[in-house]
């Protein structure tokens, strides 16, 4: 009897112990971080511009592009745009920068363009002296990339692709040791899904309007194939078009490549629910690294420090364990400088990093 009551004892106490530790020992959520290039907040919170989406200069059949986007109000406009955004995401997080509703996220770095953009959402700090250009130069700062690509448990769980072929040297490659798959480079590892083969097969045959830019399309399933394969736990994606469409001057052409960016999202957004890796612990961090301007119209294509409204971007944050707060309605200031932060307090809470400027955000219930 006292052999059972001892047993019993044992079992109690090795119970309550792993129960315990599984309450302590909380599941680290992946992340999956996205940005569209030089996507304005306009578009993204009203859809289809009405001084645009009229005028010949910006689009070549204003009818079948009304046919596509355009709605009578804000509200089906921005839905018919980004179904996925204003359907199923928002109703899974939060969205910031709706400026007409008092909702306001802005640049810190005073230049408003590609490079300084991406370095102040990845490092978490404006750097205007070192980062002034969109040159091809190793990032002097750090990046959360590989800040938690040096932590031994992320160690070799992070990878980057990019559809602006300036990306490896913004997440600085060379030095950081994360695989970056941007502009026109192919998959390389010696197990190619058949999908991979059939992308650099692909990709040397379908020509790019842009020498530096790839399709996103291209971008966006390189990073699917890899996230199928490896499993990373942190990964960055940036969507190249809408600045380079805008650039054009082709609205229409900037319209339809963010509801193409709008549907990859979606499909990988259904892949992290149905992979088991992924599944009911991902969390999505979307954004822009600038703005673009709006008054005189032609300023839309444009942007940079002499561009008015070149600073004022977006944030969303949605998924699994997100505070669901929805597209936000109230006064409030954040800034891109806050994004890097972010990531590195859900991956890791118990550092305080004095490099990044910017405060994290909550984005968690509790």
């Amino acid at each position: 009897m006292k052999k059972s009551i001892l047993l019993i004892s044992l079992f109690t106490v090795f119970f309550l112990g792993a129960q315990a530790q599984q309450k302590t020992e909380t599941k680290k959520p992946k992340i999956i971080l996205i940005t569209l290039d030089g996507f304005r907040w306009q578009e993204l919170f009203t859809g289809a511009d009405a001084n645009l989406i009229a005028n010949k200069e910006y689009v070549e059949d204003t009818l079948e592009l009304k046919k596509h986007f355009w709605r009578a109000t804000p509200e089906d406009r921005r839905k018919v745009l980004m179904p996925f955004f204003w359907n199923e995401a928002v109703m899974m997080g939060q969205i910031h920068g709706n400026r007409n509703l008092g909702s306001n996220v802005n640049l810190t770095n005073s230049l408003w363009f590609s490079y300084p953009g991406y370095n102040e959402i990845l490092s978490g700090v404006a750097d205007d002296k070192r980062i002034k250009s969109n040159d091809k130069i190793n990032n002097p700062n750090t990046t959360v990339l590989e800040k938690i690509n040096n932590r031994p448990q992320y160690s070799g769980k992070v990878a980057a692709f990019g559809s602006w072929d300036v990306f490896p040297y913004i997440i600085n490659e060379e030095r950081s040791g994360i695989p970056v798959n941007a502009g026109f480079e192919t998959a390389k590892s010696n197990n190619l899904s058949d999908r991979e083969v059939f992308l650099n097969e692909l990709q040397s045959k379908v020509p790019s309007p842009w020498r530096s830019v790839r399709l996103d399309a291209f971008t966006s399933n390189y990073a699917l194939e890899y996230m199928k394969k490896e499993h990373p736990e942190l990964v960055y994606i940036s969507y190249g078009e809408t600045d380079d469409f805008a650039h054009d001057g082709k609205y229409d052409a900037y319209l339809k490549s963010a509801h193409t960016a709008d549907a990859l999202i979606k499909e990988l957004w259904s892949f992290t629910q149905e992979d088991p890796f992924y599944k009911d612990n991902t969390v999505f961090i979307l954004s822009t690294d600038h703005g673009r301007g709006t008054q005189p119209l032609n300023t839309w294509k444009s942007h940079g420090s002499d561009i008015g409204g070149a600073d004022q971007v977006w944030l969303a944050v949605f998924g699994n364990g997100v505070e669901k707060l929805g597209e936000i309605a109230s006064k409030e200031q954040l800034y891109s400088n806050q994004i890097a932060p972010t990531i590195l307090h859900i991956l890791d809470d118990s550092v305080q990093d004095s490099e990044m400027k910017g405060k994290a955000i909550k984005v968690f219930t509790n």
